[in-house]
């Protein structure tokens, strides 16, 4: 059995919109090679133009940060679960006003 990487909703449309796909990989680089290899349209989503990881793109690999880890370098093996997670930023510029107490 492969290891299994999880694509977030927001890049499924990048994806043939798979919540998931297997690969057999020895890093976390390699199964991302993989999963762009197979889905092109990811790479621009996943990648800065110098081919590093995008800094609002974090990857772990059975729950565990790959930054505090061996980063792409990180070893997977069968079984494991690579979760990409886009950050999201936004919110409200100001607090709103506050209502009348209920």
């Amino acid at each position: 059995m492969p290891m299994k990487i999880l694509i977030p909703t927001p890049l499924r449309p990048y994806a043939d919109r798979k919540e998931s796909v297997q690969f057999d990989a020895r890093t976390v680089g390699e199964a991302l090679d993989l999963l762009t290899g197979r889905y092109a349209e990811l790479r621009k989503h996943l990648y800065a133009d110098d081919g590093r990881l995008r800094s609002f793109i974090n990857v772990y690999v059975n729950d565990e940060d790959i930054r505090f880890l061996q980063k792409e370098q990180t070893p997977v093996k069968e079984g494991d679960i690579i979760s990409i997670i886009p950050s999201i930023a936004g919110g409200m510029q100001r607090w709103p006003e506050p209502g009348p107490a209920l």
